[in-house]
């Protein structure tokens, strides 16, 4: 049985978060080096959100519907004994998705999960647990990679912590489309989680204003890494909200409901000047969709 059905069955609804441990790019002996094909920095990038992976109710369902929207190509592997998809834009990898399945049949698991490179996967375990978080999967070492776990942060997101031992994606000089771009924590207490991440990552926090509400910058390594802003929805659930690049978010939002999604948030002028989209695919996992520059 693999780590993720083992834990998945001790934690109930919390099944499709702990299938993300198989999903953080390891590989079964039989695969190459999940990194082939990707530029990995000499040191770790702390900080940086560096990989992502979609838990999902049913894969067959959504990799058509990415490789329309992104034109994302996939790779089958096998990871803790379990299926595994790599996924690729350009040949080159950026995400994975595993499967999951409900715990309870009124609850939905399918989601994306961000992982963000830390100095010690146990220490900023640890830290989670000590903050009112919760350790999830792991801490426990990737073939290939280094060492991760899957933790809910203490106001309730979902996130991933990664030490690669091979380095961490580089930085570019400009972000590619289809890509992801960004990385959003929809929170109920902003300032809070702010002060939260730059202990565990050494962010430095950066307080500006978004329309009428704070928003707050998390930067490593002199590059903006992600946002953190009070949850706008009225759902009562914290949330780190992945952002994929794209040069029409009007247009893509309408393809990604053609594909079998739900476009749950379309474009408005009053809103990041009609550069913002959320969508949900098919199996109701949620991605932002940004053009950039606004």
């Amino acid at each position: 049985m693999s780590l993720a059905c083992r834990i998945g069955r001790s934690l109930g609804t919390f099944a499709a978060v702990a299938a993300l441990v198989a999903g953080a790019a390891c590989t079964g002996p039989a695969g190459p080096a999940p990194t082939a094909g990707m530029t990995l920095s000499g040191a770790p990038l702390i900080g940086k959100f560096v990989w992502r992976d979609l838990v999902t109710e049913d894969p067959a369902a959504v990799k058509p519907f990415y490789a329309a929207l992104f034109g994302w190509e996939f790779e089958e592997r096998r990871a803790l004994g379990a299926p595994y998809t790599l996924v690729k834009q350009g040949g080159v990898p950026i995400a994975g998705i595993s499967r999951a399945k409900r715990a309870l049949p009124d609850q939905p698991v399918s989601q994306w999960i961000s992982f963000l490179s830390v100095a010690s996967v146990d220490r900023a375990a640890e830290m989670v647990q000590q903050d009112g978080g919760r350790i999830v999967a792991g801490p426990l070492d990737l073939p290939r990679i280094g060492r991760g776990a899957v933790v809910l942060d203490p106001d309730g997101a979902p996130l991933g912590l990664l030490r690669s031992t091979a380095g961490d994606p580089v930085d570019t000089p400009a972000p590619a489309l289809n890509r992801f771009l960004w990385t959003e924590h929809l929170s109920r207490r902003p300032q809070a989680v702010a002060q939260f991440y730059a202990r565990l990552a050494g962010h430095e926090i950066r307080r500006t204003e978004v329309g009428d509400q704070g928003y707050w910058v998390l930067s490593s390594q002199d590059r903006p890494r992600a946002g953190v802003l009070r949850n706008p929805t009225t759902v009562d659930r914290s949330v780190w909200l992945a952002y994929v690049q794209v040069a029409d978010p009007a247009a893509s939002a309408a393809r990604a409901a053609q594909l079998g999604g739900k476009v749950l948030l379309a474009p408005r002028p009053d809103l990041r000047n009609g550069s913002l989209a959320v969508i949900a695919d098919p199996t109701g996992a949620v991605l932002a969709l940004q053009r950039w520059p606004m």
